[in-house]
């Protein structure tokens, strides 16, 4: 029996018979000892891994900006977005704006998206780098986002601006514009948690970049 099978044996073994005693020096004991030998080290390796510090980068800060269609939160919802917006600026020039919901009071859900779309455009600068928060997009993770940020400094845009659409998703003005596309979460988030996620990993992100201790 080879040391690849037997060591799925000795799975298999104490998989259902957590108990058994196995004899010091028998097949099913050396096999044992090597899976678990090798499991130690992968668990080591990956901490390692999690607990190595990103170093700092060096990175041309371009302003920043938040466009969300929706309206403005409960008080503790804007003291807690108020807070993530200040810490930003820390780090670049920061703006949040909420643009009205529905802003041609329609019943049309397809019409509420065209005009919320128009006006989210038209805050828009030629040279401004649009990434659009949609829950079609691609998944990113911490250090993801940071990457976006670094490269959109590297590559010298006017601004780096994140879109959250309406209630009914974003307008195709805005998916035409977008220069990049990513989601929050798998599950749907309501649109004053979604503002709140995006601006602490926003704040996140210049952590990451600056090798600062927030992120772990």
């Amino acid at each position: 029996m080879s040391l690849k099978s037997e060591g799925l044996q000795c799975l298999q073994i104490y998989q259902y018979y957590p108990k058994l005693k196995v004899s010091r020096g028998s097949s099913i004991h050396v096999a044992c000892a090597a899976k678990r030998k090798n499991a130690q080290i992968s668990f080591h390796d990956t901490a390692s891994q999690r607990d190595a510090k990103t170093p700092p980068r060096a990175v041309r800060a371009v302003p920043m900006q938040l466009l969300a269609v929706a309206k403005a939160g409960t008080p503790p919802v804007e003291q807690m977005a108020g807070d993530y917006a200040s810490k930003l600026e820390r780090y670049c020039k920061f703006q949040e704006t909420l643009l009205r919901p529905n802003p041609k009071n329609s019943k049309n859900p397809i019409d509420q998206k065209q005009a919320e779309g128009e006006r989210l455009v038209k805050a828009l600068s030629p040279r401004d780098y649009l990434v659009m928060v949609d829950e079609r997009g691609r998944e990113v993770s911490s250090l993801a986002l940071a990457d976006i940020v670094a490269r959109a400094g590297d590559q010298g845009v006017g601004a780096l601006v994140f879109a959250i659409g309406g209630p009914h998703g974003h307008g195709p003005q805005v998916r035409e514009r977008a220069d990049d596309t990513i989601r929050l979460s798998k599950m749907v988030l309501n649109h004053q948690i979604a503002r709140l996620v995006l601006l602490e990993q926003l704040y996140r992100a210049w952590t990451i970049l600056r090798g600062e201790p927030y992120h772990h």
